[in-house]
């Protein structure tokens, strides 16, 4: 009861931040993020329009045509797009990031 007399029970007013906080992760990130992860979009075109659309929004990204039965590595590189394909070289997954 002493204490809340002193002012040490209660704590002091916090400032308000200006800005609101970011809604996602790339919002806190900013533009060197890229925005798009996956092209839902692209599921049955040919790996080569796929690829032009992707590099068009991601110039960066390293595209890898990918055999629908292949084996692949796990790990995750940001700039990486695998585009599974059927025989006739048509994209049958959702393509992205990783």
């Amino acid at each position: 009861m002493a204490d809340e007399k002193l002012g040490h029970g209660s704590n002091p007013p916090q400032e308000q931040p200006h800005e609101p906080l970011p809604k996602t992760y790339n919002q806190l990130l900013g533009t060197n993020n890229p925005t798009k992860k996956s092209w839902p979009e692209l599921v049955g075109v040919t790996a080569e329009e796929a690829e032009k659309k992707i590099k068009e929004e991601m110039p960066e990204a390293e595209i890898q045509v990918v055999p629908h039965d292949s084996f692949v590595t796990a790990d995750f590189k940001p700039h990486r797009v695998r585009l599974y394909v059927d025989l006739s070289n048509k994209v049958i997954r959702i393509p992205g990031i990783g």
